[in-house]
């Protein structure tokens, strides 16, 4: 099992890695921030960090042809 203290690491690593590891890291998020027995704190902060890279995600896939 992945502990929380990964899941951040990879989400602050995110930008490093191809399309389909990043979306394995997003999942993994996922995963934990729906499990209940991680603390606030962890679930926060992983949260913080997926909100992130969710952002610059779009930032970078955005294109002046795409609608919204």
């Amino acid at each position: 099992m992945t502990t929380p203290r990964e899941v951040l690491s990879h989400l602050q690593h995110i930008e490093e890695v191809d399309a389909v590891q990043g979306a394995t890291y997003r999942e993994e998020a996922q995963d934990m921030l729906a499990d209940d027995q991680v603390s606030l704190k962890w679930r926060k902060a992983i949260a913080d960090r997926l909100n992130q890279a969710n952002h610059d995600l779009a930032l970078h896939t955005a294109t002046s042809e795409d609608s919204y």
